[in-house]
């Protein structure tokens, strides 16, 4: 008898039959509001009707056309309506199927570039699980221990955590950036780094926002030394934040774009957006990839974008967020145990301390799996797993919220009052 292997353990015991919307129906007939998203992917929610028409249209015209060989028009066209969303000056794309290949595409675009080895990265970043997007993972060991040596040229520079150091922000930030310049003069020079990649806001590394002064440093830094700014918008993009992009927030625009998740409302697709200039520099031959562009994931996306447009879901994500946030910093002020609830837009964290103030995983493991038996799925991060998370579908409604407060608080108080 085959099996799963013993490490696939699901953070949730329900057996998906259906999804709708920001709902998912179990075996057993019940219905859970599922604040997970498939981790922050199904943006438009579960199966959204255009996004099934487009990709069932899709489906019975042309599933894959490889997109070194040929063309298609699902691929144009979206290449179409990102540039509608991206950036200005972000004009050429290279699409994939994972945010660790995309990543991994972005590294290897910035070393060719600039003819540089090394990369930065900030501490508690997640960027993925395979060797190179590992390497670059900071946000637990569990992501990149037992298989070394990674790979080299990776060099860890602070990030602005102000609930772990008990700083305030400017504070934090100020210290952040001159740690990046002793880096800079003490491990890798300038002359060596070949970029610096950042998530606008921590993923795996607990919700963490980056913030407007932090990101404005690390702009002039590159620009100064002549390496380039990746933002990792694997989770934070196409709306997740209440803007389109999360580094929209800050006012920052990167010379690599990474993106993926939500863009495709649950068919596998990424991509990377950068300059044409830029996207010249890489060597040929060094962009492809087999799945790479499929059509059905690029129709998926396509009618995703236009959801996300038509529905409005990024104003919709601002609004729902606040109104989620309000209902988590309510039952906060109510619980001695939660130290900090942070984020932005729909992705929001809720951190688990101990009387001392130390990271308290047993409590935030108890409430979780409490809010799994108020008929609410809602997953874990953080370096020790501190922190519950929210990420709804961005089609979520005030309905939808309240209801998942209601079981949020009812799980909190089974969770903090168990031994």
């Amino acid at each position: 008898m085959t099996t799963l292997s013993p490490h696939l353990r699901q953070a949730t015991p329900v057996v998906a039959v259906r999804g709708e919307g920001v709902h998912l129906y179990g075996e057993d007939g019940r219905r859970y509001l599922d604040f997970t998203a498939g981790i922050g992917v199904t943006s438009t929610g579960h199966c959204h009707p255009r996004v099934v028409a487009a990709a069932q249209e899709q489906v019975g015209t042309l599933i894959h056309g490889q997109y070194t060989t040929v063309m298609h028009q699902p691929l144009r066209q979206l290449v179409d309506r990102l540039g509608e969303v991206l950036p200005t000056g972000l004009d050429s794309l290279f699409f994939m199927n994972s945010g660790s290949e995309a990543v991994e595409a972005a590294l290897r675009l910035a070393r060719q570039a600039t003819g540089r080895p090394n990369v930065l990265v900030c501490h508690g970043g997640f960027h993925g699980r395979t060797v190179a997007a590992a390497s670059m993972t900071t946000s637990g060991t569990r992501f990149r221990s037992g298989f070394s040596p990674l790979m080299s040229g990776v060099v860890v520079t602070p990030f602005p955590t102000t609930f772990r150091y008990g700083w305030d922000e400017e504070t934090a930030t100020r210290f952040a950036l001159q740690e990046l310049d002793y880096t800079l003069q003490t491990i890798s020079s300038p002359d060596d780094t070949a970029a610096v990649i950042v998530e606008p806001v921590l993923g795996e590394g607990g919700y963490v926002p980056a913030n407007r002064a932090f990101l404005e440093g690390l702009r002039e830094r590159a620009d100064r030394h002549g390496f380039l700014l990746i933002l990792d918008e694997v989770q934070t993009g196409v709306g997740r934040t209440g803007r389109f992009w999360g580094h929209d927030h800050f006012g920052v625009t990167p010379d690599i774009l990474v993106t993926a998740k939500g863009l495709a409302s649950g068919f596998p697709l990424s991509g990377i957006a950068a300059s044409e200039e830029l996207m010249r520099k890489a060597w040929p031959g060094s962009q492809g990839g087999t799945y790479g562009a499929n059509a059905v994931a690029c129709a998926a996306a396509r009618a995703t974008l236009d959801v996300v447009r038509d529905e409005k879901l990024v104003e919709n994500a601002e609004a729902m967020g606040a109104r989620l946030r309000a209902g988590l910093e309510a039952v906060a002020t109510n619980t001695p145990g939660i130290g900090d609830v942070r984020g932005l837009g729909l992705m929001l964290g809720t951190e688990f301390v101990t009387e001392d103030g130390q990271p308290d995983s047993a409590t935030a493991a108890r409430v979780q799996r409490a809010a799994v038996d108020e008929g609410l799925l809602l997953l874990l991060c953080g370096a020790w797993n501190q922190v519950v998370r929210m990420i709804p579908a961005l089609v979520v409604d005030e309905t939808a919220i309240d209801e998942g407060l209601r079981a949020w608080s009812a799980a909190v108080e089974t969770g903090t009052s168990a031994p």
